[in-house]
């Protein structure tokens, strides 16, 4: 078991902050202090330090973190683990991010859930941030994400590489021909919101070219991407999605492609888990068990 002061100071990371840390832990801020006292005391190193009144960790304490953090997880897990030997039924626990859990993981659940009957699944569907949260915190085995994160805090497998096109409705009528990115800034734009890992590949490329959303002069910003795709169908712009999740529609053809000369994009859906577990075989067999 972790010891009760690693767990105030993986709370203390959490917030930033010693007064929230101690309202979670129940506890009075001074302990909190004395808590983290302690492990500098042990560790011979400060863990935290303060620049214009906001707390930061050191190299050091983000060390410390990265293992804490690993290991409470691994705890979390084995404890599951242990219930669900008395209970007799196993849960998976997992995120995905929005284009990944809507397009990719029914197909694949359904099976797994063919060939384990009596497995509970449990599947949140957040943007990548909120997932590397909740893993972190033990909330979640692992996760596939579509975002951007830090590599060398977590272990990772590559589960696919996804195509991201522009498509239109069948129907649509541009201003002028669309053959070169910048074409496109004259067409009303249809992009999920910021933040989301399906914008943020788009807004990355853009950045790569020296261009910005706001090139675009008219833009509808919508969280749904069923939502984004009847909006395109109905001629009311253009978008940029990942084929996966166009794929019914560029086959019915109430969806085409357009086709920029100038624009390929691809990038990695990645399965990730938290780094060095000692659980990490066991994530393995589960990415090869739902591999594409």
């Amino acid at each position: 078991m972790l010891d009760f002061r690693i767990h105030t100071f993986l709370t203390v990371c959490k917030y930033m902050n010693f007064t929230r840390a101690a309202e979670e832990l129940g506890l009075t801020q001074p302990a909190v202090s004395q808590h983290i006292r302690y492990l500098e005391e042990a560790y011979r190193t400060k863990l935290f330090f303060y620049q214009k009144k906001k707390m930061f960790l050191t190299e050091e304490g983000t060390t410390l973190l990265r293992a804490a953090a690993a290991v409470n997880h691994d705890e979390i897990h084995l404890k599951k683990q242990i219930a669900e030997l008395r209970g007799g039924v196993k849960t998976l626990s997992f995120g995905v991010t929005l284009t990944i859990g809507e397009f990719i993981m029914p197909r694949k659940i359904a099976e797994y859930l063919r060939a384990h009957p009596k497995t509970n699944v449990k599947m949140t569907v957040a943007n990548t941030q909120e997932l590397l949260k909740q893993l972190n915190s033990g909330l979640l085995d692992f996760a596939l994400v579509e975002g951007f994160f830090t590599k060398s805090e977590y272990d990772s497998l590559v589960y696919s590489e996804e195509p991201y096109i522009p498509v239109c409705g069948r129907e649509y009528s541009p201003r002028k021909e669309l053959r070169r990115i910048e074409d496109t800034f004259g067409e009303r734009l249809i992009v999920r919101e910021a933040g989301s890992g399906t914008r943020e590949i788009f807004e990355r490329y853009l950045e790569s070219r020296n261009f910005q959303i706001r090139d675009y002069k008219r833009v509808v910003e919508i969280s749904n991407i069923s939502a984004i795709k009847a909006l395109t169908e109905a001629g009311a712009g253009i978008t940029f999605l990942y084929e996966a999740a166009v794929k019914k529609e560029l086959e019915a053809g109430t969806l085409v492609r357009i086709p920029l000369q100038d624009f390929y994009l691809a990038h990695d859906f990645t399965f990730i888990w938290p780094k060095n577990s000692i659980f990490s075989e066991y994530y393995k067999e589960l990415f090869e068990i739902l591999a594409v």
